[in-house]
């Protein structure tokens, strides 16, 4: 019997840490480098949200093919359901405010149109307080600007949108 009761704690403990982990991965410096096995294959940024809807980094620049990983960080204290943060990379000729109209009604989706998903290059799941999500992507070959939104509901309106830079 106590043997059980050990199994049952050691697999709750498990399963309690693995449900608060938005995304298992190898710890990345906070200097926005990869550790020194991944530097060679591509760069992370860091890109922060917090409660006042601003990302901390609003330009990124990356050279065409450059393979990226995006971490969105959220360090809001909001619950999720009323304050999310993602980070979705948009087609140059993307028109912004059509998009998120668009999107307005399929909060399933993460906001974003079914119609509209063409125009996404690469965007991260929402991230709630204390956690971080990320996508890895090939930056386009065309050099040119890219806008990146939080598609949550008035955060590209207050501020929270930037652009990924390609030359």
């Amino acid at each position: 019997m106590r043997l059980k009761k050990i199994l049952f704690l050691c697999v709750f403990t498990i399963s309690a840490v693995s449900v608060g982990t938005v995304q298992a991965q190898r710890p990345v410096p906070t200097n926005g480098k990869a550790s020194a096995p991944a530097a060679a294959q591509m760069r992370t940024i860091d890109i922060i949200g917090t409660d006042d809807m601003k990302y901390n980094l609003t330009s990124i620049t990356a050279k065409p093919g450059e393979k990226i990983r995006i971490r969105m960080i959220s360090r809001g204290t909001i619950p999720k359901v009323a304050m999310a943060h993602n980070v979705v990379v948009l087609k140059a000729e993307t028109d912004v405010l059509k998009f998120l109209s668009a999107g307005a009604a399929f909060r399933e989706t993460d906001f974003i149109a079914p119609a509209m998903q063409n125009m996404v290059i690469a965007k991260t799941p929402f991230a709630g307080p204390g956690e971080a999500v990320q996508v890895v992507f090939t930056v386009p070959g065309k050099p040119g600007r890219y806008p990146y939104i939080c598609t949550f509901a008035g955060h590209y309106q207050a501020g929270m949108k930037g652009t990924l830079i390609v030359k």
